[in-house]
C-alpha cells in the first residue's frame, strides 16, 4: 500500500480507479465486524496467494479491496499491506477526467 500510495502521489493523481493483479507472500485484510461495521477486523496471513483486487483513488489517498486465494484458504476485504517478495502484482491506475 506504502508504494502504491507513492506511486500515485508521484503522479500526481488525487482522483481515479485501480486494478490489481498478481501473488504475494505476506499480507493482511480486514473486513466489518458484524456487530459493528464501523470496527475493522484484521486477519495476517504468510502463505503464497493469488490477488485480484480493485480500488480507488479519492483526494491523494488510496483504498483497494482485495480477494486472495491460497492452498487452504481464501480471503477476501480491505487490503491493508501485503509483501509481493518472489512473485509480482501489477497496479493499473486510471485518472479520473
Amino acid at each position: 500500500m506504502e508504494t502504491l500510495g507513492a506511486a500515485v502521489a508521484e503522479l500526481g493523481i488525487l482522483d481515479g480507479s485501480i486494478s490489481l493483479i498478481g501473488a504475494v507472500q505476506e499480507c493482511t485484510v480486514s473486513v466489518m465486524n458484524k456487530d459493528d461495521a464501523l470496527v475493522d477486523r484484521l486477519r495476517s496471513y504468510d502463505q503464497p496467494f493469488e490477488l485480484t483486487g480493485t480500488g480507488e483513488v479519492v483526494s491523494g489517498k488510496v483504498h483497494v479491496h482485495v480477494v486472495l486465494a491460497g492452498e487452504d484458504v481464501t480471503a477476501a476485504g480491505h487490503l491493508h499491506s501485503a509483501m509481493v517478495r518472489d512473485f509480482f502484482v501489477r497496479a493499473y491506475v486510471t485518472p479520473r477526467l
